[in-house]
């Protein structure tokens, strides 16, 4: 009988509607865990994740029968209805439409898993809206910049 073999490493890149800074570090780590649980109940395997105040970079070995598109609707609603239902929010919690999603081979999990997981070092020096055209430019993607996330310029 034939089988699926697949090697499939995917950074996804997402941020808070409004770019508020919204993720507090008191619950960072349970919506992190919340973040993993759905994905995991995908099929799929989280490698490293960062909830920053404003944005998160989650990176996922991906199991063939789910796509990008849906994996990110499932992580996106369940996480922010987990949020609004804790009332840890004041006000309605939700997630800017889109998101970012970048490829990797296996040779380079440990460089991406370093980066994800230094996210609060990273960003002392980069802000946000750089890193994610650094990240668009780098991997060749082009793109029409009305389309991008809402930036807000703070550090």
């Amino acid at each position: 009988m034939a089988n699926t073999y697949t090697q499939l490493y995917i950074q996804f890149v997402f941020s808070v509607q409004g770019r508020e800074n919204l993720i507090k570090e008191r619950f960072r780590d349970e919506l992190e865990k919340v973040i993993c649980g759905i994905i995991t109940g995908q099929k799929c395997k989280v490698y490293a994740i960062y909830c920053n105040p404003d944005h998160v970079h989650v990176f996922v070995g991906m199991h063939p029968v789910i796509a990008p598109s849906k994996l990110m609707e499932q992580v996106k609603s369940g996480s922010s209805n987990w949020l609004n239902n804790k009332k840890y929010i004041s006000g309605k919690f939700s997630w800017q439409k889109g998101y970012g999603a970048f490829t990797y081979s296996k040779s380079h999990i440990n460089r991406v898993v370093k980066y994800v997981l230094n996210q609060p070092e990273h960003h002392k020096k980069q802000t946000f809206k750089d890193e994610y055209l650094f990240l668009l430019n780098k991997f060749g993607i082009s793109y029409d910049s009305k389309y991008l996330f809402n930036w807000y310029d703070n550090m």
